[in-house]
């Protein structure tokens, strides 16, 4: 089973937050399980940084590394992505979240995401 972390998880992750449950840190940590991380993320990231929704030490750049630390993937746009985010019905208005959700089902993973609206899609979700 392969896994795609939302932008919080993965944020959780870095910080070691306590609400990232240690189920899923154990997954993340574990370099057999593959995960990925959209670039979707990272732009999000960086948009609430600069807007000042986001208030976080690491810099964008520290992240990316990071990411490439642990073993996590990061997945560009692809047209199918594109595609079948047109498909997807208007249940989650988060343009981001909606992006996370059409790779999650053209990549086939699991999302590791706490985001209660995600389930009115059908995608593999995972939290705890």
């Amino acid at each position: 089973m392969a896994y795609l972390l939302d932008t919080h998880t993965f944020l959780w992750f870095v910080a070691g937050d306590k609400k990232l449950p240690t189920s899923l840190k154990q997954i993340i940590k574990d370099i057999t399980k593959p995960c990925f991380i959209s670039v979707a993320s990272f732009w999000e990231i960086a948009i609430k940084k600069q807007i000042g929704k986001l208030t976080i030490e690491i810099s964008l750049d520290e992240l990316y590394r990071f990411a490439e630390r642990n073993q996590i993937e990061i997945i560009p746009v692809k047209e199918e992505h594109l595609i079948t985010l047109l498909d997807l019905e208007l249940l989650h208005n988060d343009p981001f979240d909606r992006l996370i959700l059409s790779q999650t089902l053209v990549e086939g993973l699991v999302l590791l995401s706490r985001d209660k609206a995600i389930k009115k899609y059908k995608v593999k979700q995972r939290w705890a």
